[in-house]
């Protein structure tokens, strides 16, 4: 199998993931439960994990780096913190339904979309700044998952400052390929998955606290146990609940991973792959590619359309013939109605650092083939 669904999850992993795991899931016990050596190991590799995640992100500390079991969770604590039944909030046109459906789930609230054209940023900002006035909060993502569109966040969030808005990043799709830097943004919140673009495993997440969050999950944290409230400090305000040793202790060479390749070394190897399978998909008739030539504002992330086949059965044959790429709306159906796509849906190729130029080619020459001789015909 060819691996080009990276934006859903890396499954290709550095060794050192695994073999932590491994190790953690039999010597490490619950941090802060106890002070007998597994817990206190437990308690040195949660925090190892925060202080390579907080030099990463440049966040102000380590208890600031929460750990949460993805993305989607980070993004829930993140906006009902700041959201409250009718607030006002601006998006982005290329949210997820991690931002989308939260917001919706809360009542009342107003919902204002800066869609601006894909891979205009300049249109974007305009909208943004237009539509800025009187919000309670604004969400932002880094890069789309449908279109791999670098969205320019530091000037959106330069101008939440200069309001008073706080703002939230979502950064499910840049952490680990591109700068992300919680003291710059001046961030109130930023999630992000650990199994996407940090190579951790599925199940682990986290969210850079500028502030203080609301916790949506409360029990257990090992510290003020006669309480009956949550603590009020950080991290454990916001960790209920028995950690994921065997994840964090994966996570954290993830990240040591991300941190001895660096970002732009990962990303401008993305970007390469992406640029040769574009061109190569934009030779191809009746293929929609959507890309602009040298791939400006664009990551890893490829997404194409054909006008003869459904996305949905093209990314199943492309499953049969082993490549692994995803098809439909991405759980993104904004990203689609900005850009157009919502009706067919699209088939979205991603990239990681283990990706090679070869299976770029390959995939290309499969599409090639599926499009010029349609399912169900014979070769002469």
């Amino acid at each position: 199998m060819i691996y080009l669904d990276s934006a859903a999850t890396t499954l290709q992993k550095p060794p050192q993931v695994s073999r932590a795991m491994a190790w953690a899931a039999g010597r490490l016990a619950s941090p802060g439960r106890g002070g007998h050596p597994a817990a206190m190991a437990a308690a040195e590799t949660a925090f190892a994990c925060r202080s390579a995640a907080a030099a990463l992100f440049q966040a102000p500390d380590p208890e600031r780096v929460v750990f949460t079991s993805n993305a989607t969770h980070a993004l829930n604590i993140a906006i009902r913190t700041l959201v409250r039944p009718g607030s006002t909030v601006l998006i982005s046109g290329f949210e997820h339904n991690a931002v989308t459906r939260t917001l919706a789930s809360i009542p009342g609230v107003r919902v204002r979309v800066a869609r601006g054209s894909l891979f205009q940023p300049d249109t974007f900002l305009q909208e943004w700044r237009d539509h800025l006035s009187g919000v309670d909060a604004a969400i932002c993502n880094h890069v789309s998952n449908v279109f791999g569109y670098i969205l320019p966040v530091a000037e959106a969030a330069g101008m939440c400052r200069q309001q008073g808005v706080p703002f939230i990043l979502d950064a499910s799709q840049s952490a680990g390929c591109l700068p992300v830097s919680m003291e710059a943004l001046g961030a109130a919140f930023i999630a992000m998955p650990g199994h996407k673009g940090l190579y951790g495993p599925q199940g682990t997440g986290l969210l850079l606290c500028g502030m203080d969050g609301e916790p949506i999950i409360t029990g257990g944290t090992g510290s003020l146990s006669a309480q009956a409230e949550m603590p009020d400090f950080l991290p454990d305000r916001l960790e209920a609940g028995t950690h994921n040793m065997p994840g964090i202790a994966g996570l954290l060479e993830g990240i040591r991973f991300v941190q001895r390749m660096g970002t732009e070394r990962i990303l401008s190897h993305e970007v390469q792959l992406a640029r040769r399978l574009a061109e190569g998909l934009d030779r191809i008739p009746g293929v929609e590619v959507f890309a602009r030539p040298g791939l400006p504002h664009q990551a890893g992330v490829v997404s194409f359309r054909t006008g003869g086949l459904d996305v949905e059965e093209l990314g199943d044959r492309l499953g049969r013939a082993g490549f692994a790429v995803r098809a439909g709306l991405h759980c993104a159906p904004v990203a689609h109605e900005t850009v157009g796509t919502l009706e067919s849906g699209t088939v979205r190729v991603s990239f990681s650092a283990f990706n090679q130029p070869r299976e770029a080619e390959q995939f290309v020459m499969a599409v090639r083939r599926m499009v010029q001789r349609p399912a169900g015909s014979k070769s002469q």
